[in-house]
């Protein structure tokens, strides 16, 4: 399974404008397309930064959809008022423990480490830190996408509510730690958003 993340750097008036057009417009468009499982949108309404991520079968499936989703990234970008940076990832892991409810929130956590231990990494992740994730307070679901070729990665936890996500900080915060140092990773950049859109078809991934 694989992954394409779209980042916008959002005016921050524009960003209810910008779901709808992700929702009512691009996904009917990718779910014509072939190997399409998936799409997501972030939002951190404070900042502007939007993360439109899309799911795929395959990795052919996911460079086959360019052609598709090229202009409508462009209509995307023009109406929020941002250039999309855009990165390909494979999906590592998925453990979802039920579906998002309106209200959900999202901590990403960005990663960089050596791409020959990332294998090590991923087991880390699997074994080490997700049980520990798993028991924090309205835990709806865990990802893990990585660049094999960079070693960089992120993982996202999607939580009930902003509540139940705040109140997790200082545990999820130990988790990272612990799972850091463990694999030799390093913390780029941790960030909360709204979980504006989620329809994903992606089946778990152990």
């Amino acid at each position: 399974m694989y992954a394409r993340s779209t980042t916008i750097q959002a005016n921050v008036s524009a960003i209810e404008d910008g779901v709808g057009q992700v929702r009512d417009v691009v996904l009917p468009e990718l779910q014509a397309a072939g190997g399409f499982v998936g799409l997501s949108m972030l939002a951190d309404r404070g900042s502007g930064r939007c993360i439109a991520t899309s799911s795929w079968e395959s990795l052919d499936a996911m460079r086959a959809s360019e052609y598709t989703v090229r202009p409508l990234r462009h209509q995307v970008s023009q109406l929020l008022g941002g250039t999309p940076h855009v990165e390909e990832w494979e999906i590592a892991f998925l453990h979802r423990d039920h579906r998002s409810r309106p209200g959900a929130c999202v901590r990403a956590t960005w990663l960089q480490t050596d791409a020959a231990r990332l294998d090590r990494a991923i087991d880390a992740y699997k074994m080490g830190a997700l049980p520990a994730i798993e028991s924090l307070e309205g835990f709806c679901s865990a990802s893990l996408l990585v660049d094999r070729g960079s070693g960089r990665a992120v993982s996202s936890v999607a939580y009930d509510n902003v509540d139940a996500m705040r109140r997790s900080d200082e545990r999820a915060a130990r988790v990272r730690t612990s799972a850091t140092e463990d694999t030799g990773a390093h913390v780029m950049e941790v960030c909360e958003f709204e979980l504006v859109l989620a329809h994903l078809r992606v089946p778990e991934l152990a």
